[in-house]
């Protein structure tokens, strides 16, 4: 027996959740494509979890409308709206063997035992786990808990799959080759699936779309090439990633492009429609280059901090237009705390923000 792919878009119309005096979720608006994997991300309190919780029903709207399949379910209870949720617990059930538990949905919503049987066991031939049927969630290790959680939601067959952090309580090692797995079976079951992380770097790696939440609003939204080359704000562009935030002046257009001045340099970069006058450079960190001697278009930089971490070496610079933080591969010839370097800055990494 195979698991029968099924998915459905959602969507969301200017959707606000109150609890009380305080808006967790502030009119927001989105559209989730059948088939896509797109993350809510964003800090602790930001509304991202209340958002998922609205999709799987478990939370309802104060105000506004969320369709599922182009069906209002804005009102309808969790278990009439074709959706499955993997909790950041797991929740398994302690008493249960493997196979008890991935069936226990099945079990709950009719069928022969049999039946039951036959698609628990696809389910767990799914995630790699053929052959633990029988062992307790107990003799499970972390990674093989979370993919019984991922077997028990995908035999339910569900139009939208939720993920609530579901690798927060995995060491990094694992949760890198967790998320590569989820992202596997995403695109090979062609599921829509609605993931929720405060981790960008997981977000990167695993979603078609993200949407970035801010103090219960949607702060932006796009793809991850788009949200780390061109973010919209200041809180974007510190969030995803990790940027520079320094003052700059922008000088007259010359079509699409503009000199920016910045510590006594001109850099030629996109002015992305700001006009003239004073602005934010956004810099990412691997964008800095270092050199050891002076040139044009270079600004000296004390080393105030190296550390060296295996793959790369990380710095901390003193610099005229304040402290930078640089990323270099680790085969570049390192450079001394107390040193002086003098720093450019490479095409890709560099986004204008407005003041």
């Amino acid at each position: 027996m195979k698991i029968a792919a099924r998915s459905a878009d959602v969507e969301f119309r200017s959707v606000t959740r109150r609890f009380g005096p305080v808006v967790a979720v502030d009119a927001i608006s989105f559209r989730i494509e059948s088939g896509s994997l797109v993350t809510l991300l964003g800090p602790s309190g930001c509304g991202k979890t209340t958002t998922l919780r609205m999709i799987a029903g478990l939370e309802m709207p104060s105000e506004g409308t969320i369709l599922i399949g182009g069906r209002d379910v804005s009102r309808l209870p969790a278990t009439e709206r074709d959706v499955s949720m993997v909790f950041q617990s797991y929740a398994l059930f302690p008493h249960m063997n493997v196979i008890e538990n991935v069936g226990y949905g099945l079990a709950v919503g009719g069928g022969s035992k049999s039946e039951q049987l036959d698609k628990a066991r696809a389910g767990l031939a799914l995630v790699g786990l053929s052959g633990y049927e029988a062992r307790m969630p107990s003799e499970l290790s972390g990674g093989q808990q979370q993919r019984v959680a991922v077997a028990r939601a995908l035999v339910l067959e569900p139009s939208v799959l939720l993920f609530d952090e579901p690798l927060s309580n995995l060491d990094a090692k694992l949760r890198r080759r967790m998320r590569e797995e989820i992202r596997e079976l995403q695109q090979g079951l062609r599921l829509t699936a609605v993931y929720v992380t405060h981790d960008q770097e997981e977000a990167l790696a695993v979603s078609d779309r993200i949407i970035v939440m801010s103090e219960a609003r949607i702060a932006q939204s796009g793809t991850p090439e788009e949200l780390y080359d061109a973010p919209a704000t200041r809180f974007v562009a510190d969030f995803i990633g990790g940027a520079n935030l320094v003052p700059c002046e922008l000088r007259a257009h010359d079509g699409a492009r503009a000199a920016v001045a910045l510590g006594g340099i001109a850099i030629d970069m996109p002015h992305r429609g700001i006009a003239p006058g004073a602005a934010t450079l956004a810099i990412r960190p691997h964008a800095i280059n270092l050199h050891r001697e002076p040139a044009a278009g270079r600004l000296a930089a004390e080393i105030r901090k190296a550390t060296y971490l295996g793959s790369h070496l990380e710095y901390t610079l003193a610099t005229a237009v304040g402290e930078l933080f640089a990323i270099q591969p680790a085969g570049a010839a390192p450079f001394a705390q107390g040193a002086t370097a003098h720093v450019d800055f490479g095409p890709r990494g560099l986004a204008l923000l407005r003041d």
